[in-house]
């Protein structure tokens, strides 16, 4: 396992197409931010693991990108 330090603001690459940034640090908890292309799964690892056994997550992840508004199809 590669252990890095990084401060608030601060990334790390992966792969030239990831990067992981360090939004905020509140006591003992990170907050991360993750750029990855669509293709590329990203979960925290409980999720991981309750996918893998089949299992609803009990928070499901909140979508990685905002939808598109709803589109207007009235005749005008």
């Amino acid at each position: 396992m590669l252990v890095l330090s990084r401060k608030k603001n601060e990334r790390i690459v992966i792969n030239d197409n990831i990067v992981v940034m360090v939004v905020d640090i509140r006591g003992d908890k990170v907050r991360l931010g993750i750029e990855a292309p669509k293709e590329v799964s990203v979960h925290r690892r409980e999720v991981y693991d309750a996918i893998k056994r089949g299992e609803s997550p009990k928070h499901p992840p909140a979508p990685a990108t905002v939808p598109d508004p709803p589109v207007d199809h009235t005749v005008q």
